[in-house]
């Protein structure tokens, strides 16, 4: 029996090591770099239709996935508070501000990135960016983790929130890591400080490294992993371990992947679709200097600073109207027409 019991435990161990390759290359943005993995290995290990979860278009949450797979959410202390921003379109965060709404520009040594924020839903991480910048938190800071086709990060590693200590994720259902998207590094759940990225993958490199194919891919080797260690003690490490890399792609509606495959980005970091209420919180959109952003990606061996951070207001360009005054031609056009109606 002891025998058997070993075996068991050493299959479930054997079956975590094979996926850790897949899992790693599926990291999000930390405090601190991560390491490299090497080429991921396809599981060969077969769901049954029992342990299969339910589409998108069904809206089940991350608890229910859980719960579909045979976990209790609570009892494995995950309880995600997801705001559903239902009077919001998808893709709303990529039209421009309105007269009067806060933006933020950041001067750095390689031009100017403007970024508006998202305060209704995410108003807690935005709160605290804008106290930041005008306590002068990211004066003379640099774009310290730079990675081209993916994104670049910046604030200081040592500076605290405006809050005085890490505070929580802020995941909306209408807010994605989209190209031009700022959101929170962190490297742990409700690790949030200071420290930001923007998100700078382009649409050809999303495709070139999987796209959709390549999560899905992702999404089921973790379905397995879950499964093996079910009934085990282990499931608890395993969700600490690897929980930023629980990206449910069953749970993302068509037009968000939509979203991903017209302007790329980092889906995987999309707190909305972790049943381990893991990601990275976006609170801002560029609307301005994304020419800057890839500058700065593709200058990975530079040192590049961010002199300062403007809180401006933001007015829309007013559009000019051309006057011009009539010619005689049209003026005697003009005698002829209404010498005619008479």
């Amino acid at each position: 029996m002891k025998s058997l019991n070993f075996k068991k435990l050493l299959c479930v161990l054997l079956c975590g090591v094979v996926s850790s390759a897949i899992l790693i290359q599926f990291s999000g943005c930390n405090k601190s770099p991560v390491a490299t993995a090497d080429e991921a290995t396809k599981d060969t290990l077969k769901i049954s239709t029992a342990d299969q979860v339910s589409t998108a278009d069904e809206a089940v949450s991350s608890a229910e996935v859980l719960e579909q797979l045979g976990f209790n959410a609570q009892e494995l202390g995950i309880n995600p508070n997801i705001y559903n921003a239902d009077n919001k379109e998808i893709g709303f965060q990529l039209e421009q501000p309105q007269n009067g709404d806060t933006v933020a520009i950041l001067h750095t040594s390689m031009g100017d990135i403007t970024m508006r924020f998202f305060p209704d839903e995410a108003p807690k991480t935005v709160t605290n960016f804008i106290n930041l910048a005008k306590g002068g938190g990211y004066d003379n800071t640099t774009f310290y983790r730079v990675i081209n086709d993916f994104m670049i990060q910046g604030g200081d590693a040592n500076q605290a929130s405006s809050y005085g200590a890490d505070f929580n994720d802020e995941f909306c259902d209408k807010l994605y890591n989209i190209r031009g998207a700022v959101a929170m590094a962190n490297n742990s759940a409700d690790s949030n400080s200071s420290q930001f990225f923007i998100n700078q993958k382009n649409s050809d490199s999303f495709e070139t490294e999987g796209g959709w194919s390549a999560l899905e891919l992702n999404w089921e080797n973790i379905k397995t992993q879950l499964i093996n260690y079910k009934g085990t003690n282990l499931i608890s490490s395993y969700l600490d371990q690897y929980g930023a890399s629980c990206y449910d792609t069953d749970l993302v509606p068509a037009e968000v992947r939509e979203l991903y495959t017209k302007y790329g980005g980092n889906a995987h970091l999309d707190g909305a679709f972790n049943i381990a209420d893991r990601g990275h919180t976006v609170f801002g959109q560029v609307i301005s200097g994304m020419e800057v952003v890839d500058k700065i990606a593709a200058a990975s061996d530079q040192v590049v600073t961010i002199k300062n951070v403007e809180i401006s207001t933001f007015s829309a360009p007013t559009p000019t109207v051309e006057t011009t005054k009539p010619t005689e031609t049209q003026k005697s056009e003009t005698t002829v027409e209404t010498k005619n109606n008479d």
